[in-house]
């Protein structure tokens, strides 16, 4: 679709951490918009304002006016997320991925949200699928292929949390990092 938004400044994003800027694209008059927003919601007082990066309950009336307005969806696009394992003190990072071999883009559903000093954006969880689970059992985040990005930006509610659900593990695998030297 119509793309608006200056992308040739845009450095590769090898690793994004909460707190920090990642790129977001989202509908703004009909044309996908390329942001750069902060990831983290501000966070609830109870919270003592921490950021809230990820939704993990849809239904929480935190989230449920930004889910609920398609002009608040957005997407983040990545090529892999990592997950940390081990105890402290030796934790590393597992990676994931698409099976295909190009290293194909995929996008996280997320949310985003006007505010001082923002915008800011978190994505959504859901109960991890297989792969991810074995590393990370709590949550992995919603990950969309192309074809499921219209419906997400552009459904009303309940349709666009369908989307909610574990990625097929058929579909991912274990994927070395960008520049990693094993």
């Amino acid at each position: 679709g119509p793309f608006s938004g200056d992308t040739t400044n845009l450095p590769p994003f090898d690793e994004i951490y909460p707190g920090h800027r990642a790129p977001v694209l989202r509908r703004e008059a009909g044309a996908m918009k390329l942001e750069m927003m902060n990831w983290g919601f501000p966070g609830p007082a109870a919270a003592k304002g921490r950021p809230v990066t990820n939704v993990r309950n849809l239904a929480s009336p935190f989230w449920r006016s930004a889910i609920a307005a398609p002009e608040r969806r957005c997407i983040v696009p990545v090529t892999r997320f990592c997950e940390w394992t081990g105890e402290v003190g030796s934790k590393r990072k597992i990676w994931f991925g698409l099976n295909e071999w190009s290293d194909p883009l995929f996008a996280f559903a997320g949310i985003w949200r006007p505010g001082d000093g923002g915008p800011f954006m978190a994505f959504l969880t859901c109960a991890p699928n297989q792969t991810v689970g074995a590393v990370h059992p709590k949550a992995m985040p919603v990950m969309l292929r192309p074809g499921d990005v219209g419906r997400w930006l552009d459904s009303e509610r309940e349709q666009a949390c369908a989307l909610a659900v574990p990625f097929e593990d058929a579909d991912m695998r274990i994927v070395e990092p960008a520049g990693a030297k094993g």
